[in-house]
């Protein structure tokens, strides 16, 4: 299994829950989040004084797949969050040990 989590921008998340739900996934977990990366913020001017914003708004994304599935819900996240300027967000996969269903005590891929 593998855990993917995806740091986007706040007005593609409906683009890109509905293209993970046509790549068959059945549920993800998103927050919503702050932080910078290269970019280091931005300047924003609010009653004639200029401000530098450091913690940009962002949704961040959170769903476990099979390994098997991974790479096509990575694609599908990459090519519908992608609009080619800075700030697009970030993609990190990991391998996951373990999942367990609460309710019924289910593990593994079972669980998912």
């Amino acid at each position: 299994m593998k855990k993917i989590e995806a740091v986007i921008r706040h007005f593609k998340l409906e683009e890109v829950k509905d293209a993970l739900t046509e790549a068959g996934v059945s549920g993800m977990t998103v927050t919503e989040v702050r932080g910078f990366g290269r970019q280091k913020g931005h300047k924003e001017q609010y009653r004639g004084a200029e401000y530098t914003v450091d913690f940009v708004p962002k949704v961040k994304i959170e769903l476990i797949v099979d390994d098997d599935e991974s790479q096509k819900v990575v694609d599908a996240i990459l090519n519908t969050a992608r609009t080619g300027q800075i700030g697009d967000g970030k993609i990190f996969v990991s391998d996951l040990g373990e999942a367990v269903r609460i309710r019924t005590g289910e593990t593994g891929s079972e669980s998912l």
